[in-house]
């Protein structure tokens, strides 16, 4: 099984979220990068001491559909 590198990131929730990792590094040399927030099926999820959702993205995209709506009214 192949793995895409560049599409992948790591996330850490709990208590030490904000705590530096070390790099994974696959046995080809690629590094997984460690992020801050990921999506996931739609969903952005964010690294926090408990599971968060950021629903910034989402409603950005409905305000975005709601002005081109209302915009040629």
């Amino acid at each position: 099984m192949t793995f895409n590198f560049l599409k992948s990131s790591c996330l850490r929730i709990g208590p030490r979220n904000d705590e530096t990792s070390a790099s994974i590094v696959s046995l080809d040399g690629h590094i997984i990068s460690w992020t801050r927030e990921i999506r996931y099926l739609g969903i952005y999820m964010v690294g926090s001491t408990v599971f968060r959702c950021s629903l910034h993205h989402a409603k950005c995209d409905f305000y975005r559909v709601d002005n081109a709506v209302f915009g040629k009214v």
